[in-house]
């Protein structure tokens, strides 16, 4: 009966553990500069005021300055393509925005884990304020 209960509380928290961190599809670099470019996409930058001033991918709305009406900034379509993102592929602020966003009864939200580092390592330009 021990080792029954070990694996029921090992498998809640394997489960509990992904729900957490893969819940929302990664988009590709690729994938996300098409949208870009199709005017099909919706980002998020969570990574903070200052760092957003400082350069955020084009478009891209500041979480922080706009957490309070998120819903004010985003698209009136709850299937549209939401994009959350924040520093690199080790951070994973980017889920308070993905979460806010399904919340509000979106249904389309992604997550680019390459983050805003990985934009510019890509050579890619950044909007700056």
């Amino acid at each position: 009966m021990k080792s029954l209960l070990s694996i029921v509380v090992a498998f809640a928290t394997v489960v509990t553990a992904q729900a957490g961190s893969g819940r929302y599809t990664d988009i590709s670099h690729d994938s996300l500069k098409e949208a870009i470019a199709d005017g099909t996409v919706t980002l998020i930058d969570v990574n903070g005021t200052r760092s957003y001033d400082k350069g955020h991918i084009p478009g891209a709305i500041d979480f922080q300055a706009n957490k309070a009406d998120l819903a004010g900034a985003l698209p009136a379509d709850k299937e549209a393509l939401i994009v959350a993102y924040c520093a690199n592929v080790h951070c994973g602020a980017y889920q308070r925005a993905a979460k806010v966003a399904v919340d509000l009864g979106y249904t389309n939200v992604a997550h680019y884990s390459r983050g805003i580092e990985g934009w510019k390592e890509a050579g890619e330009s950044v909007e700056k304020g």
